[in-house]
């Protein structure tokens, strides 16, 4: 079962959802509060408290603070420090300090936080001193003209107005605290609240200022304290951002450190000790978050979602840190559910550490736009909040980090690796936009999380690891072999991350050794690119299998010679031509090549003895830029800048310059992917007889290095290639196929066809052609003769020459000369000059001699009175000229067709297109003879359905493979038409282009049929 995702479980409250929190809304300004100028959320009771999840510490604040007030009685202490981070809740707690003194008004449940009995029943005089809207130089105006420029004149204007001010303008002025009486007399024995609220930062403002404001906020506080505990209703309360081990860790860790060693010496000395209380401890902090950003999260569906977690933690616990597998982790995902741990972890122990982050303000201020921009895009993978969803592509999340957190060091980091802006695509976006295209983007996750892992104070809590980025990420959508994959893409790209040595995932403020590459590769000389790049793509197609022509202009210069004898491979400049895709028809430069020669124009003639390879459009850039990346990185090892550069930056660049190599391979062999090659069926839009193939990215990939491997595999692949290692072409199509139907031809000649014929293959060698001439006098398909010599079927082996004073001869017209079989001893055999012409022809004129059809083993005679139906050639041609045969001869349908395969390969192509034709039954007959690579002889015999003729291919192909040779004596399959194969419409075209869709082999086809 899914996991429901975090639109299913939980319901935003609308000023979330819909994006209407400002920033004011997120400001907790006591000041304000107190004055009556805040945002509803803080200065309206019922509101402010709707908002506020009741934590430990504020129930005890309220309860604390309230009884003074009130003089309810109990143990209640009168000074009460607030201890813990920025942001931790303290300004909160003191805001819910002043609506409980003044009663709550509004409040619709108040007694979850306080015993309503407890709020004062009184007016209370509230003074607050602010250290962030403190101006210790400048004064802070107070109204009627005064300006205070320290806390207890601040105090004073607060708790007794400008008479109040007045009692200590000199101690104001002077900036020296005044004495506890002085202080007292200010209460007016009235209840009294006061509020001291980020002390540290008005310490830091003062560090420069002549006077010694820090010893003298301490001589203030302990004058204070000693007023405020000789009054029976007045409390005070201040805040300190430290630890539950008593240090700070902020922005602020000097100051505060300073008032809590000063405050110690206070309770030491004067035997007094403030209560202490941390308004928001670090468990409740999801609670606090939950309660503001969602107005319902249904309970069983979070169930379910934790539940789904567990299981992930605990399927891929080796992979994670310790801490996923002890089980805390899951308690602590039911108590923040949709908030991840990861998240919040990050958060309170990382960013917390930022001067300006202010813990859960923080975390609200970042939050609030994520979860509204989750709402807004729903991606379908967001069972829970994950760091990754925080994303800086949104504005307000971009602002947040670079501006409000003081982070504009990481903007070319943010730009070029995480969010791009105006339409340019940042790294991670490239990555997922080409590897992940249909999946979440893993990519940006990755990028996102090692981000937010980075906005630290300390460098050393900046980064994540990868087990750490694991746990961050994994969701029962997410896969954690994808997560891993877009680790390493994006760590091996980034211009920006830490790429010391085992330095976590984190980004730097300046470029790193990725950077300083791509700017070299922009001094890269273009001339220089373009010379080193052809060099390259020379050399990887280089190779003595096949001749190479590089980058021909045009006819005159590829030869229409036999030359070495190799075939020629033809390198179309990628910078003239290239296939764009979706492409039909051959290009322009292809097409004149392959029909002519020469400067003159005049017509090609060997043009089976020619192959094309032409560029892929859509992967020229890549091919450029990793030949650029190459030189750029070869010029920086050899430069005497290297040794300027940290060594680990050294042993990377020669690491790279190795690599750069293999890469570069590998891009040209995937750009130079399209292969025209001679062939009758021609590609699609084609005017000549030129087909078209793209090699697979795969096969071009596996040896980069050996281009012409990869365009001899393709050409196998396609049955248009023959080495002596390869099955020879069938020797019965080969001789209808050439002028050796007429009877006879030299063996020069004939091997001469092989590189004129598009319907033939291309021989590699003559040694391939030898072969074939062999199997056919083996088959009993070809009589050899030159001179004297005549080789037969059943005669020992003799060698074959290729000249223009060797034959090759059909059997019929060899039995038709008398030269086979061969006559008894004693009896003249015809010696050369007594063999009928050639063209069958018999001497002296008449009538020429009847050409004998060649019928393959195993194929019925015709019964009298049907029609002969049968042909031989390439499956389409074949099975069109049986189709005219038959409709010539006035058949109206046909009962059964039957094909008969040369090639195993050819078979097992022919076998799904078969499957796929209804309203016949299908027989395939197989008899093969392997002779195995020690001398074994395999034979292998089926007949029955083609259904279970699958499982013989499937036990066949390997067999085939390992064979050193084959002899497939019977491949067949037999169609029989439930109604018929009915000729006088269009259904015999489509069942010929069916059973071709994925081969035209060489093949016998016959039909039985019924006169019309």
């Amino acid at each position: 079962m899914a996991a429901p995702t975090i639109f299913d479980a939980c319901l935003p409250r609308d000023d979330v959802r819909e994006g209407r929190i400002s920033d004011a809304d997120l400001a907790a300004d006591l000041a304000a509060v107190i004055r009556g100028k805040a945002v509803l959320d803080y200065s309206d009771p019922a509101r402010f408290f709707a908002n506020t999840y009741p934590t430990r510490g504020l129930k005890n604040l309220l309860d604390a603070v309230c009884r003074r007030l009130s003089g309810a009685g109990g143990e209640a202490a009168a000074v009460l420090r607030l201890d813990t981070s920025f942001g931790g809740g303290k300004t909160h707690g003191l805001i819910a300090l002043v609506h409980a003194a003044r009663g709550m008004k509004g409040v619709v449940r108040p007694e979850e936080f306080i015993d309503p009995a407890l709020l004062p029943a009184g007016p209370v005089r509230i003074a607050a001193f602010d250290g962030e809207n403190a101006d210790p130089a400048n004064g802070r105006s107070m109204g009627g003209g005064v300006r205070a420029h320290t806390p207890w004149g601040e105090i004073a204007y607060a708790l007794a107005g400008k008479d109040g001010f007045e009692r200590v303008r000199a101690s104001d002025e002077q900036a020296v605290a005044p004495g506890a009486d002085t202080l007292k007399e200010l209460f007016g024995n009235q209840p009294t609240l006061i509020l001291l609220d980020e002390p540290a930062i008005y310490l830091r403002k003062v560090r420069g200022l002549p006077h010694g404001g820090r010893d003298q906020l301490a001589a203030f506080l302990t004058s204070l304290i000693k007023a405020v505990e000789s009054s029976p209703n007045v409390s005070l309360v201040f805040s300190l951002a430290v630890g539950k081990d008593g240090r700070a860790s902020d922005a602020y860790a000097e100051e505060n450190d300073f008032l809590a060693s000063r405050m110690a010496e206070i309770e030491s000395v004067a035997a007094r000790k403030a209560t202490l209380l941390n308004p928001t401890e670090d468990d409740e902090t999801p609670l606090v978050l939950r309660r503001r950003l969602f107005a319902q999260i249904d309970p069983h569906k979070a169930a379910e979602a934790v539940a789904a977690y567990r299981a992930l933690w605990k399927q891929h616990a080796a992979a994670l840190p310790s801490s996923a597998a002890d089980g805390d982790i899951a308690e602590q995902f039911e108590r923040s559910y949709p908030l991840h741990p990861a998240l919040l972890d990050t958060l309170t122990h990382k960013t917390a550490t930022l001067g300006t982050f202010h813990r859960v303000r923080g975390m609200l201020r970042l939050l609030v736009r994520t979860v509204a921009q989750l709402w807004q895009d729903r991606p379908a993978d967001a069972t829970a909040i994950h760091l990754h969803h925080v994303d800086p592509a949104n504005p307000a999340i971009y602002q947040e980090i670079v501006t409000r957190l003081q982070q504009p060091e990481l903007v070319p980091a943010i730009r070029a690796d995480v969010a791009g802006e105006k339409g340019q695509l940042a790294l991670a976006q490239q990555i997922d936009k080409a590897q992940y295209a249909g999946l979440p983007p893993y990519t940006a996750y990755v990028a996102r999380t090692i981000l937010m892992h980075t906005l630290a104070f300390n460098s050393d809590l900046r980064g994540v690891n990868a087990d750490e980025m694991r746990l961050a990420m994994l969701g029962p959508a997410l896969d954690g072999a994808f997560i891993d994959d877009a680790r390493t893409r994006f760590r091996d790209q980034s211009a920006y991350l830490d790429d010391r040595p085992n330095a976590p995932l984190r980004f730097l403020y300046e470029p790193n050794l990725t950077q300083l590459v791509r700017r070299e590769e922009r001094n890269v000389d273009r001339e220089e690119l373009r010379a080193t790049l052809q060099d390259e793509i020379r050399r990887i197609f280089g190779g003595t299998t096949l001749e190479l022509v590089p980058f021909p202009a045009g006819p005159w210069d590829v030869p229409d010679d036999v030359g070495s004898g190799a075939p020629r491979l033809a390198l179309i400049n990628h910078e003239a031509d290239a296939v764009a895709p979706g492409q039909e028809g051959v290009p322009e430069r292809v097409q004149e090549i392959f029909e002519r020669k020469g400067n003159a124009g005049s017509l090609r003639m060997l043009r089976n003895n020619l192959v094309f390879l032409v560029a892929d459009q859509s992967r020229i850039e890549q091919m450029v830029e990793k030949m650029k990346r190459r030189i750029a990185l070869q010029q920086m090892t050899r430069s005497e800048r290297i040794r300027e550069l940290p060594e680990h930056h050294q042993a990377k660049l020669r690491e790279w310059q190795e690599r750069s190599r293999h890469e570069l391979a590998v891009a040209i062999a995937q750009c130079y992917r399209n292969l025209y090659y001679p062939a009758r069926n021609r590609a699609a839009g084609a005017s000549v007889d030129l087909a078209h193939s793209v090699i697979e990215l795969g096969t071009a990939s596996d040896r980069p290095g050996a281009g012409q491997q990869q365009v001899l595999t393709a050409l196998r692949d396609l049955n248009k290639l023959r080495g002596v290692e390869d099955a020879p072409e069938s020797p019965a199509y080969v001789r209808d196929r050439t002028p050796l139907k007429r009877g006879q031809i030299s063996t020069a000649d004939l091997r001469n066809e092989f590189r004129k014929d598009p319907a033939l293959s291309i021989l590699l060698g003559d040694d391939a052609f030898i072969k074939l001439v062999r199997t056919g006098v083996e088959r009993g398909d070809y009589i050899y003769r030159r001179g004297e010599l005549v080789y037969g079927q059943g005669d020992p082996g003799a060698q074959i020459m290729i000249d223009e004073q060797s034959f090759v001869l059909t059997r019929a017209f060899a039995e038709q000369s008398g030269l086979w079989p061969r006559k008894p001893a004693g009896e003249p055999s015809p010696g050369p000059g007594a063999l009928p012409p050639p063209s069958g022809t018999p001497s002296g004129g008449g009538t020429p001699a009847p050409y004998t059809p060649h019928t393959p083993t195993g194929q019925p005679p015709v019964a009298d009175g049907q029609p002969r139906l049968q042909a031989e050639g390439p499956l389409k041609e074949a099975l069109g000229v049986l189709f005219d045969k038959a409709r010539g001869s006035g058949c109206k349908q046909l009962a059964a067709l039957t094909v008969q395969c040369f090639d195993a390969g050819d078979l097992f192509r022919l076998l799904p297109a078969a499957n796929g034709i209804s309203g016949a039954s299908k027989r395939v007959t197989v008899n093969v003879e392997l002779e195995m690579a020690e001398g074994g002889l395999l034979v292998i015999e089926f007949a029955g359905p083609l259904t279970e003729a699958q499982l013989v291919r499937e036990f066949l192909q390997p067999q085939l493979t390992a064979a050193k040779d084959k002899n497939p004596r019977m491949l067949k399959v037999e169609l029989r038409f439930n109604d018929g194969l009915d000729l006088s419409g269009d259904a015999p075209e489509r069942l010929r282009d069916q059973l071709t869709r994925v081969g035209n082999g060489a093949a016998f086809v016959s039909a039985e049929a019924e006169r019309a």
